[in-house]
């Protein structure tokens, strides 16, 4: 099984930004986790804090890919581009928030990307992501 995880902007920061809401990991440690917990899983990995980037990896992985797991971040919630991708593509897309984003400010309640996602997983911190995998796995 191949999934993809694509992470949107300041997720790079993880383990710096904000550690009261984000936790104090990067996710490239957590990333190893992921891979020891489901050792028969190829994960790729993308990380980018430019729109037009993340829908060209989507564009690229939703058509070969058994499955997507997205973190948009604060595009989430201003990306018709990005929502628009996730609807063309073939493959299923998971949509993961670390925070829970229904406690947070109002536009945050607000996605482009859940319309057209499998589901959608926030508020579990980076287990958001191994939830994800597991949906994926029990699917």
């Amino acid at each position: 099984m191949n999934i993809s995880i694509i992470n949107g902007p300041n997720l790079n920061l993880l383990g710096v930004r904000e550690p009261d809401i984000y936790g104090f990991s990067n996710f490239e440690d957590y990333l190893k986790t992921l891979k020891d917990k489901f050792p028969k899983i190829n994960f790729d990995y993308f990380q980018s804090n430019i729109e037009g980037e993340i829908i060209d990896r989507l564009h690229h992985v939703g058509f070969q890919s058994d499955g997507i797991i997205l973190n948009a971040a604060a595009y989430t919630h201003t990306s018709v581009g990005i929502g628009d991708a996730v609807k063309a593509i073939k493959t299923k897309v998971i949509e993961v928030h670390i925070s829970n984003t229904f406690s947070r400010e109002d536009f945050r309640h607000n996605s482009f990307i859940t319309p057209h996602a499998k589901g959608l997983i926030t508020g579990f911190g980076l287990d958001s992501y191994y939830l994800a995998v597991n949906s994926f796995v029990l699917d």
